[in-house]
């Protein structure tokens, strides 16, 4: 049996071809939120109903170095980071960062205080 050796450059190039208009398509749909972003002073038009809850945040910002249920991973535990802190300091850590590799800023300003009071008191 002889196979064509060109069958499997041309079976990548149409597999590139397809993936380049669907990419294309993909970006004409997001137009309408970058015009919409755009448009707003260049802040993201999102809802901040999953952002006002602090459970939901700390979920988003903190479960990958910190484990999934808090008590421990690439970062130290956040169970019972309140008996050893305070609220002002836990606040502190969020927003500066510490210089062993927790970085600053994973928490929007206005959020800051209700994560803080939310690790404080978590057991």
């Amino acid at each position: 049996m002889n196979r064509n050796p060109i069958i499997p450059f041309v079976m990548i190039m149409a597999l590139g071809i397809g993936l380049m208009f669907l990419l294309s398509f993909k970006g004409l749909g997001d137009s309408k939120d970058l015009v919409a972003e755009h448009e707003n002073g260049g802040k993201p038009t999102e809802e901040k109903t999953a952002s006002a809850d602090p459970e939901a945040l700390v979920k988003q910002s903190c479960v990958s170095c910190h484990g999934a249920d808090l008590s421990g991973g690439a970062g130290p535990a956040l169970k019972g980071v309140g008996e050893r802190k305070s609220q002002d300091e836990i606040k502190d850590i969020i927003k500066n960062g510490t210089g062993g590799g927790m970085p600053g800023g994973l928490v929007p300003e206005d959020q800051l205080d209700g994560v803080a009071k939310y690790l404080a008191e978590l057991k």
